[in-house]
């Protein structure tokens, strides 16, 4: 978030850190200043126009309302306040009107893998009413912070030069006890990301859910499942998108290149969306079945436009509506 503040230029007067006391006292970098990290948990808000909140849904719930109620606007990146019917959960391309009623002082930043497919999505329902979803996701290791990225990477160092071996066997390589996953991830695709709550995982409940609420969709039905993939940054996801009417791939391409923040290409992958602004969308194709459905694939940057950017384009949206 810092470093996207600082690439766009948002207008800071004053900037301010706060973390868990662990971090109280170490000094990070803001426009060659040095600014010194204070306690989120005792520290005083007054004054703060916009609070960027990325601590986690315990923090935000125990937090978020505390520094509203000193006057400041909070966007929060946790689950915490996504499905409260009384905060809105944005992406501004998409439903950038519901920042018009904010009731208490926050204002949630949806889930990663979530926001990534919402323009082109919202685009498909302009042109077709979208009716049904069925959709795959394949979630990079960085969507399980800093913690999944040093798994993969250790597991991919320390068996450098065995890894030729799982051609023949996949139990040739031992790569040690999971930490972060449920298994391997390194030469490996875990069918399971999240946490299971049900049948299903948290992943997949926080796609049906949000989609629904972003899209204004309440009764769309949305079938997912979500996998994590050796991929560091990048999340991709594949969907079956049914619609209203038949919409041919001519009709659904233009529309889906027309999108504010999707980039219409010929082979959507993570290693091109990691870094980039905007979601790469590909693999547009007509359904062959009986029903009018559009077949898409995209890949988006999970930490940037997933997380950090769509959050500093909402505290943008809210500006804008001042002025």
């Amino acid at each position: 978030m810092r470093t996207i503040l600082e690439e766009r230029k948002f207008p800071v007067d004053k900037i301010r850190y706060f973390a868990s006391p662990n971090s109280v006292g170490k000094v990070l970098p803001w426009k060659g200043n040095e600014i010194t990290v204070e306690d989120a948990n005792s520290g005083e808000y007054g004054g703060i126009d916009i609070a960027l909140f990325s601590a986690g849904a315990t923090a935000s719930i125990e937090l978020a309302p505390k520094v509203a109620d000193q006057g400041a606007l909070v966007i929060d990146n946790s689950s915490a306040w996504r499905m409260d019917p009384e905060v809105p959960l944005v992406v501004p391309e998409v439903n950038g009107h519901a920042l018009s009623d904010i009731r208490k002082g926050i204002i949630a930043n949806p889930n990663c893998t979530t926001i990534v497919a919402m323009s082109a999505l919202k685009a498909l329902d302009r042109i077709g009413s979208l009716r049904k979803l069925v959709v795959s996701t394949y979630q990079a290791v960085s969507g399980a912070g800093l913690a999944g990225v040093n798994e993969l990477a250790k597991q991919l160092s320390d068996k450098e030069g065995q890894l030729m071996w799982l051609a023949y066997d996949g139990r040739a390589v031992d790569f040690g006890k999971p930490v972060t996953f449920v298994g391997p991830i390194a030469a490996n695709v875990l069918p399971i990301a999240g946490t299971l709550v049900d049948e299903e995982t948290n992943e997949e409940h926080k796609f049906r859910d949000e989609s629904r609420k972003i899209l204004e969709l309440p009764e769309l039905e949305v079938s997912v499942t979500c996998v994590r993939v050796p991929v560091f940054t990048g999340h991709s996801v594949s969907i079956y998108a049914e619609l209203g009417r038949e919409v041919s791939t001519a009709e659904a391409t233009r529309a889906l290149s027309e999108a504010p923040g999707v980039k219409v290409v010929d082979l959507p992958n993570p290693l091109d969306s990691a870094g980039r602004d905007q979601c790469l969308v590909g693999r547009i194709r007509k359904d062959p079945g009986s029903r009018p459905a559009i077949n898409f694939f995209v890949s988006g940057d999970n930490l940037r436009k997933g997380a950090a950017l769509n959050a500093i384009q909402i505290a943008e949206a809210v500006i804008k509506n001042r002025a």
